[in-house]
């Protein structure tokens, strides 16, 4: 009778001991998973932080040079589309994209 009531305590014990395995398994692999994604969100956080830091310093060398004759020009030129006295501006009518022509519908 000894040996049964070992045999099944041998045998429960074992099975408690698999089942302990088996959810420090599953633990350690869903931590791992989670971890990756963990890094993946991070990386690409960091790269925004970047990219935000880059348009900052952008953005304030614009604010230093906004007083610069050079950028004045830069922005009548671009943004408004003004010309210097005198200046001759030629038109390709066959050019694409030419800021000059008109879309027509």
């Amino acid at each position: 009778m000894r040996r049964k009531r070992r045999k099944r305590k041998f045998r429960f014990g074992h099975f408690i001991l698999l089942l302990l395995i088996f959810w420090l398994g599953k633990t350690l692999i869903s931590q791992s998973l989670m971890m990756k994604e963990l890094n993946s969100t991070k990386e690409q956080y960091e790269e925004e932080i970047t990219q935000l830091e880059e348009d900052i310093e952008e953005l304030q060398n614009e604010i230093k040079n906004k007083d610069s004759l050079e950028f004045v020009e830069k922005v009548a030129r671009d943004e408004l589309k003004l010309v210097k006295p005198r200046e001759i501006i030629y038109i390709d009518k066959n050019k694409e994209k030419n800021i000059f022509n008109k879309p027509t519908n």
